[in-house]
């Protein structure tokens, strides 16, 4: 199954991070994730803003969070 290069759904930002990069959805990955992308001092944040838009950063928060309520994948 094809994905788009930028996720625009949860499915496919799920799919995405544990497929395609092959990074477990773990507490402790989301918790560091959710931290960095929290910060707007972060240069990885500043970065991704600049790349990608607040409305994208909203969208990955968003994303983090639900994957933070689920059951952990490992």
């Amino acid at each position: 199954m094809a994905t788009a290069i930028i996720p625009a759904s949860y499915a496919e930002w799920r799919r995405c991070i544990e497929h395609d990069c092959r990074q477990p959805l773990t507490a402790g990955f989301i918790a560091a994730r959710l931290a960095a992308l929290r910060d707007p001092a972060d240069p990885h944040t500043r970065d991704f803003v600049r790349l990608y838009g607040e409305a994208h950063l909203r969208s990955v928060l968003a994303w983090f969070e639900q994957a933070a309520r689920e059951p952990a994948s490992s």
